[in-house]
């Protein structure tokens, strides 16, 4: 997700209606408003039980491999020139990472809470933030600022700060989990994170350069490869239709689906770099490890969805719906095929010349 989507507040606000959903509307409009104007406070109790210490070393290794993966792929990229790869590698180097929570809470001591109006405290907590926002004035970006609370339920790449965002709240099963297997975690965040690594090169975040620039640092010939290719992923996708006889919006959801492509990519080499560090057990549960990571990326994106939003998403939204994330990148996977023994006539094959893949 791209952090200029501006779509962060509105999902937990969703998230967290749908975790109250027997309060009544005013207790819920009472949470929202007060993660609103005390989301750290409110961050720094969620992680005492939520997220700890290890589990953000475990996300940092995590995401130290991915890096590495990543970084092994623009190298074999047989469409990249050499010049284009080392300025590539130098934004993905560049890239800053915040995981968890700030390293430094937000301070409230100049913010008074009471048990008074509670319209008196909003007010107060609205000037506290609207101060705090004009003392930045003619001082140096603090790009170390948590724009996103760590008890919010999403992640974002910001392409201006070329930085991607993973808070506690998702930190969480099925996407994370400390004391699950390195397979699941890999198939799960793993993915997670090498999606949001992927957007600063999609077919908008690529416009970026490593300092949060527009800056064309592509070679010419390289620009157009990579759009060739996008152009190749916006068309597969667009040949899903979900529902009636709406096709998915391959231009629309072009950058989520190459994100999604690159982010399964990344996190599977990223898993192979792991298991040599630290081999898994062959077999859990009669899954094998390649197995187990292949499932959890199914399994993060399960869900329903009513018909009218469904055709919402489709007409509206820069994401495919969740099935067609799944489809739509392991269809294009080439580990996937081999994992499953998948086969020309298998619901899911599409032929080795048909498949799109970018990173």
């Amino acid at each position: 997700m791209y952090y200029s989507e501006r779509r962060e507040q509105a999902d937990a606000t969703r998230f967290r209606q749908n975790c109250l959903p027997h309060r009544p509307k005013w207790i819920r409009r009472v949470v929202d408003i007060e993660d609103q104007c005390l989301g750290q406070a409110l961050g720094q109790e969620y992680v005492k039980v939520a997220f700890t210490p290890e589990a953000k070393q475990k996300m940092i290794e995590l995401i130290g491999n991915l890096k590495i993966a990543f970084a092994q792929r623009i190298d074999h990229l047989d469409w990249m020139s050499a010049e284009t790869k080392v300025k590539a590698k130098e934004k993905l180097s560049a890239i800053m990472v915040k995981v968890g929570y700030p390293d430094k809470w937000r301070d409230y001591s100049a913010l008074t809470i009471d048990r008074g109006s509670y319209v008196l405290n909003v007010f107060r907590a609205l000037e506290f933030e609207n101060n705090r926002n004009i003392a930045k004035a003619g001082r140096p970006v603090d790009r170390s600022e948590w724009d996103i609370t760590p008890q919010t339920v999403n992640a974002y790449y910001n392409p201006t700060n070329n930085e991607i965002v993973f808070p506690a709240a998702i930190l969480q099963p099925p996407f994370f989990d400390l004391n699950a297997d390195n397979a699941v975690n890999y198939g799960g965040i793993g993915a997670g994170i090498g999606h949001e690594m992927t957007h600063g090169f999609d077919d908008e975040g690529r416009l970026y350069d490593k300092d949060g620039n527009l800056n064309e640092w592509w070679t010419a010939n390289d620009g157009k490869a990579f759009e060739a290719k996008a152009a190749r992923v916006s068309k597969f996708y667009s040949m899903y239709v979900p529902i009636d006889t709406i096709h998915i919006n391959g231009d629309l959801t072009n950058g989520e689906n190459i994100a999604d492509q690159g982010g399964v990519a990344i996190s599977y080499t990223a898993f192979q770099i792991e298991q040599k560090k630290n081999p898994q057990p062959k077999k859990i549960d009669g899954l094998t490890a390649d197995e187990r990571f292949f499932i959890n990326y199914a399994q993060i994106w399960r869900g329903n969805a009513r018909d009218n939003s469904l055709r919402m998403q489709l007409l509206t939204n820069p994401h495919s719906p969740g099935k067609y994330r799944v489809l739509g990148t392991l269809s294009n996977t080439p580990e996937w095929y081999t994992t499953y023994n998948v086969v020309a006539g298998d619901k899911m094959f599409v032929k080795p010349e048909d498949r799109t893949q970018i990173w």
